[in-house]
C-alpha cells in the first residue's frame, strides 16, 4: 500500500509497537484491547514498514514507578536515537 505522507526513508527505519496493559487483571479480562495492540503491528507492515520490531515483555506491569519496565527501557533509547 502506497502512503505518500511517508517518505521511503523513513519507512527504511524501524517501527516500533510497544505493548503494555497496567495489570495481569487487565491482560486476561481486556483481551480485546491486546488484540488491537498486536493489530499494530499489521498496521505498521501496511504502511510499509518492512522491520517492525515488537515489544510486549511489560504486559502486566503498572506504570507506577515502582516496577521495573524492561520493555520500556529498551524502547526510550530507541525513540531518542531518532529524534
Amino acid at each position: 500500500m502506497n502512503h505518500s505522507k511517508i517518505s521511503a526513508e523513513r519507512l527504511l527505519r524501524k517501527a516500533i509497537v510497544y505493548i503494555r496493559q497496567s495489570s495481569r487483571t487487565r491482560c486476561s479480562n481486556h483481551q480485546e484491547s491486546q488484540r488491537r495492540q498486536y493489530g499494530l503491528v499489521d498496521r505498521a507492515r501496511d504502511l510499509g514498514f518492512q522491520q517492525v520490531i515488537v515489544i510486549d515483555e511489560d504486559l502486566g506491569r503498572t506504570g507506577s514507578g515502582f516496577v521495573e519496565r524492561p520493555g520500556f527501557q529498551r524502547l526510550v533509547p530507541r525513540c531518542a536515537a531518532v529524534s
